[in-house]
């Protein structure tokens, strides 16, 4: 009588309803399914048997009593999400792409989004890792909040004190307490963005907290609990992190439940147009020449989505409603100059170069494509390339050296 009412949008069924036909309850799950009801089947009989006709008659999720205290919260999570889901497609509104793997990872990711899974998104700066686990938590039902901490900007003390908080005291400067990322994100999320960056000994101590849900905030000798989920993210290699003993194995099968992998733009060129009509929704709608587009599709965008962000912030603030290659050309320069290849100083291939070949060669290719560059400009002037770059003779010929390579005075 209930479901025929049409009233509700969720129900739980149970097997053994009475003193009839065994396992009766699955005759209401078809007239659940045709009123649209999200069907939940709660039963002591869960044999492979009868879990599978229950599915195929068509039920939305099944549990086996005798834990409703964690299972009932997680169902109406997953029901939350799959409503929320069909209302909604991310990929028109939260996270632009049409890339068909793009999607399928991010469709992926979402069917976890409710559990408690721990969840790792892997790819290059800017390609949209933090928008991701946002989007996550957002779809998770979690009652508490979303908590990110970039582990690259701190170092191992002041990660410690950010991640497990402090009492006052308990170092020289702590005035007062401050609550710690952990406890901050009880029953939500904590986004742990740059995670490589993490030294072994913070690994060892974060490991523990996640796997006891408890922890001892700086100074104190009292122990705080904590129901947070982990998310983690970062632009390298894991795997060969690992194998240079920079991260604990045990650590990284606790924070990688499920692997995402973002690509960047440059390999998904199909949704550079996209993302560029999308951050640019609400305002100066701008129209570009087909050789403009040809512009924008032959760059490979090595900052990605923050890239793409800023160039489309300088077109809606001074160019024209129609524009061409040359308006394009101008801005990348611009935002190149701006932010480097990935958003910051130093782009994503200078990093890599740095790890492959150490922070001295690194350093030195850098003076010889400024030095290089500078020369051109000056028609090969050297006292002038010494004046611009404000050089000693020293460096500029060590740089000449190695353009012609020649070893160069240390």
């Amino acid at each position: 009588k209930l479901l025929e009412s049409g009233r509700h949008t969720l129900c739980f069924l149970d097997l053994q309803l009475g003193a009839g036909a065994e396992a009766e309850g699955m005759d209401l799950i078809p007239l659940a399914v045709a009123r649209g009801v999200y069907a939940v089947v709660m039963s002591g009989h869960d044999a492979e048997v009868v879990v599978e006709r229950a599915y195929e008659l068509g039920c939305d999720d099944f549990y086996s009593k005798g834990n409703e205290a964690s299972n009932v919260g997680s169902v109406i999570a997953r029901y939350l999400n799959k409503k929320e889901g069909s209302k909604s497609d991310i990929f028109a509104e939260r996270f632009v792409t049409e890339d068909p793997e793009t999607r399928a990872a991010a469709k992926e990711a979402l069917k976890y989004a409710p559990s408690e899974l721990p969840i790792l998104i892997l790819g290059p700066s800017g390609t949209g890792k933090t928008n991701l686990a946002r989007i996550l938590h957002d779809h998770s039902g979690r009652a508490g909040a979303f908590v990110a901490i970039n582990c690259s900007a701190y170092t191992e003390d002041l990660l410690e004190a950010e991640l497990f908080g402090y009492k006052k005291g308990a170092f020289t400067g702590a005035n007062d307490g401050h609550k710690g990322k952990l406890l901050a994100a009880d029953r939500g999320t904590l986004f742990l963005d740059e995670i490589g960056a993490m030294s072994l000994k913070m690994q060892t101590k974060l490991l523990k907290a996640i796997e006891e849900r408890s922890f001892h905030p700086l100074g104190s000798d009292k122990a705080e609990t904590s129901r947070f989920r982990v998310i983690s993210a970062t632009l390298e290699d894991v795997q060969s992190l690992i194998k240079a003993g920079k991260m604990r194995f045990d650590f990284f099968q606790r924070i990688h439940g499920l692997t995402v992998e973002l690509k960047a733009l440059a390999r998904r060129k199909g949704d550079i147009l996209p993302l560029i009509s999308a951050l640019g929704k609400g305002g100066k709608r701008l129209a570009f020449t087909p050789e403009a587009k040809q512009r924008l599709l032959g760059h490979d965008w090595p900052g990605n989505v923050r890239e793409v962000k800023r160039f489309v912030e300088l077109l809606a603030a001074g160019e024209d409603g129609r524009v061409g290659p040359e308006a394009v050309d101008r801005l990348l320069r611009t935002v190149r100059a701006e932010h480097g290849a990935s958003g910051g100083f130093v782009g994503e291939e200078q990093y890599r170069y740095a790890l492959e070949n150490g922070l001295a060669a690194a350093v030195d290719r850098f003076s010889d494509e400024i030095i290089r560059r500078n020369l051109d400009d000056n028609g090969g002037k050297k006292t002038t390339v010494l004046s611009d770059l404000d050089i000693s003779t020293r460096l500029l010929y060590a740089a000449l050296a190695r353009m012609r390579g020649e070893p160069s005075e240390s």
